[in-house]
Order: structure tokens, then C-alpha cells, then sequence
């Protein structure tokens, strides 16, 4: 819902106290959310510089700052060596590094991240983990989706617990660890991190 995929049924959306609620995605991306679904959303027809100049040829009108852009990004996000390589060709480490640095792209204010540890190798967690402080240091706000608990857990500062669609409970990760409705809903009793 605060992408703009799914529209509201009831409440309202705000960011930074305008209401969203109604605008387009396209609008949502303007005023500084991006986002990283769960499943790939790379170019699979572009090379990896290709699938970020995409997105900064929309943002960015001057052809030389795009491209010092476009390098930075590829710097910032270890993908330089790949940089002539078929998105279709890289692991999953890699095409989740390419899809955030495209998202990046669009100079977000927010990040949405939907399951970002879905489907990639014990080793691109880590590199999944990096990444998010790297777009922690760059002081954008990031909102993390994940069933994947304890990579979640360890990561972030604040956690909210949704359940039947209110938020059951919110806090840090030790409170959310040891909040008897979490466990019994949601993490089971004998979890620990």
C-alpha cells in the first residue's frame, strides 16, 4: 500500500504529514519512496550499467552527471567488474545488489524492502545485510518486509508485528523476542536470537 501497488480500502498514507493515500506510483517515486520487491526485478534483456542508466536517464538530464552517477552506483555496490555483463547472468547476490543500486537510481528519501532475504545464499545475506547499512549511512529511511526473523532481527533498530492486520506490537528487537504475544503468534516460544 505504500508503493501504490495495492490501493487503500480504508485510513490514509503519509509521508513526512502529506497524504498519498490517492497518488500514483510514479508520484509516490517523486516524492522520495522506492522500493525493492521480493521477486527479481531486473532488466534481464540489459546489461547491469544498462539496468541503472535506465532509471537515471529519468531522473537526471545532464548525460555527464548520469554518467558519474551511473559509475558511483556500480563502485558503491561492488558491480563495476560486471558492468558489460547480461543481467540475466548474475547470481543472486549480485542481481540484488544491481536491482538496489537501480533503485538508488531514483534518489529515494525511503526505501521499501520487500523480502529482501528471499531466495539468495547464506553469503549474499551478508552482502543483503551490508547493503542495508550502506543505505542506512546514506541516511534513507528503510522499511523492511521479511519472514526470515533473525536476519531481520539482527539487522534493524525499531521492528513493527503485524498480525490479522493491526500491529500487535512494536518495539526493539530484544522486545520483540520477548513479547509473549510475538512468540505465541508469530516466532513460537522457543525462538531466541
Amino acid at each position: 500500500m505504500i508503493t501504490g501497488l495495492i490501493a487503500a480500502d480504508q485510513g490514509t498514507i503519509s509521508l513526512d504529514g502529506t497524504d498519498i493515500t490517492t497518488l500514483p506510483m510514479y508520484q509516490r517515486a517523486r516524492l522520495g519512496i522506492g522500493y525493492l520487491p521480493q521477486e527479481s526485478s531486473i532488466f534481464r534483456g540489459l546489461t547491469v550499467e544498462d539496468n541503472i542508466r535506465a532509471v537515471l536517464e529519468l531522473v537526471e538530464p545532464s548525460r555527464k552527471r548520469r554518467e558519474s552517477e551511473l559509475r558511483e552506483l556500480l563502485d558503491e555496490f561492488s558491480v563495476s567488474h560486471l558492468r558489460h555483463s547480461p543481467a540475466v547472468a548474475l547470481s543472486g547476490g549480485e542481481r540484488r545488489r544491481v536491482e538496489i543500486a537501480r533503485a538508488l537510481a531514483t534518489r529515494p528519501q525511503f526505501m521499501l524492502l520487500d523480502e529482501p532475504f528471499a531466495g539468495i545464499d547464506p553469503i549474499a545475506i551478508g552482502d543483503i545485510r551490508q547493503l542495508v547499512r550502506q543505505l542506512t549511512a546514506r541516511r534513507i529511511g528503510v522499511l523492511i518486509t521479511d519472514h526470515n526473523v533473525r536476519e531481520t532481527l539482527e539487522l534493524i533498530d525499531r521492528a513493527l508485528i503485524i498480525h490479522e492486520g493491526e500491529v500487535l506490537t512494536e518495539g526493539t528487537p530484544h522486545e520483540i523476542v520477548n513479547n509473549a504475544d510475538v512468540r505465541r503468534f508469530y516466532l513460537g516460544e522457543g525462538f531466541s536470537l
